[in-house]
């Protein structure tokens, strides 16, 4: 599986992924709003690593693409996919590691995904969802098109703490609205 932007390799992991995995999610600014603890032990990364290498993103369940920065041919991320049953829909969640962040890394990747999900599978509708004090991640999802479909108050037990979730969703018609030619969506 392999999806490609002019700066992204979106590719199944491999075993050497492992340390950059470790690195990235151990660092606590990147793990704040997840649901893992910081850190991620190598070994703990490596077994991460062989689950998300064995997903099928064809079948229903996750399947985990490795975000691997064409330049310096390094792993700086990883991007969810969730296929519903129903094969028509998805949620997505990604991560990107802190020295990465700000430079329009996710909103590519995500948008890799979002072309193939509804163009190439033809997928109905994308959702995803994130903590609401995730100023960064929200802002990304409306940039790259979301709507805002609500907010769930205290609804998430997370490091000890009750946290909003805000709740977003994309449309297969707004994407190619907002894709289609004579249209660009904001960097």
């Amino acid at each position: 599986m392999l999806l490609e932007t002019s700066r992204l390799v979106l590719r199944r992991f491999r075993p050497d992924d492992a340390p950059a995995l470790s690195a990235y999610r151990s660092d606590p600014a990147v793990a704040r709003f997840q649901g893992w603890t910081a850190p991620v032990s190598l070994d703990s990364a490596a077994a991460l690593v062989e689950e998300f290498a064995a997903g099928d993103p064809d079948r229903p369940g996750w399947f985990q693409y490795a975000i691997e920065e064409k330049a310096e041919g390094r792993l700086v991320g990883d991007l969810g996919v969730r296929l519903h049953e129903n094969l028509m829909q998805a949620d997505l969640g990604f991560t990107l590691a802190g020295d990465r962040q700000g430079r329009g890394y996710a909103s590519e990747a995500v948008r890799a995904v979002l072309d193939d999900l509804f163009g190439s599978r033809g997928l109905r509708r994308v959702s995803a969802e994130c903590d609401a004090r995730n100023t960064s991640s929200a802002r990304l999802l409306e940039r790259v098109g979301f709507e805002l479909e609500g907010r769930r108050p205290a609804f998430t037990w997370l490091k000890g703490e009750w946290t909003d979730d805000l709740l977003f969703g994309l449309l297969a018609d707004r994407w190619q609205r907002l894709t289609g030619p004579g249209t660009a969506l904001p960097a």
